[in-house]
């Protein structure tokens, strides 16, 4: 990866990367995008997926989807930082081409992705990148949550609460945990971490 020095070109210090990860319910894309709200310097990481759009989601702006194949091609093509088949057909992953554009603009790189793509970004990106695990006061309070979003079948649903028990236990691994319990100071928690790691203001 790139020196710790300046870039004699732009006159920045390399980028940082910024790692949001947790089971779906927590809330975690509610703080990423009060972050990108509330603090200059920071570009937000477009993951990819083979999943179809939902119907508010805009193709290069929340996701990169790809069909199957395409998404396939690209792995063998060792197109990703990181991947996972996060349900029997479902890909997600991290485009090294997507990654090396913003750190190339000078910006630091903010993730809203996967527990496991969190980590297997930090292993990659070392202490250049902050892991933070955003933890739902508990798995009830989860499972409210995504009720309430309207996304899921009950199937589908279920499949998401059985993989959050399993996410939960990978927490630890992770350079911080917040828990987003009351969501103003989950916020709060979040903008204030962002700024020690990267020396951003708002």
């Amino acid at each position: 990866m790139a020196n710790d020095g300046i870039n004699e070109e732009t006159g920045t210090m390399p980028g940082k990367l910024i790692i949001f990860s947790a089971p779906s319910g927590s809330g975690k894309t509610t703080l990423v995008r009060h972050l990108l709200k509330s603090l200059k310097g920071l570009r937000f990481s477009v993951s990819a997926t083979s999943r179809p759009p939902r119907d508010n989601e805009v193709h290069g702006k929340d996701y990169y989807f790809l069909s199957g194949e395409s998404f396939r091609e690209k792995i063998e093509q060792g197109a990703f930082l990181e991947w996972e088949e996060v349900y029997p057909g479902q890909y997600y992953g991290t485009l090294r081409s997507e990654v090396d554009r913003l750190l190339e603009q000078g910006f630091h790189v903010l993730f809203d992705i996967d527990v496991e793509g969190g980590l297997n970004l930090k292993r990659y990106y070392g202490v250049r990148a902050l892991a933070v695990f955003v933890r739902p006061p508990s798995l009830e309070v989860m499972e409210e949550r995504l009720r309430a979003r309207g996304t899921d079948d009950e199937e589908q649903l279920k499949k998401r609460l059985k993989k959050a028990g399993k996410e939960m236990e990978y927490a630890s691994q992770f350079d911080r945990i917040l828990v987003n319990d009351q969501l103003d100071e989950a916020r709060r928690e979040a903008v204030s971490l962002v700024r020690r790691f990267t020396t951003l203001h708002p």
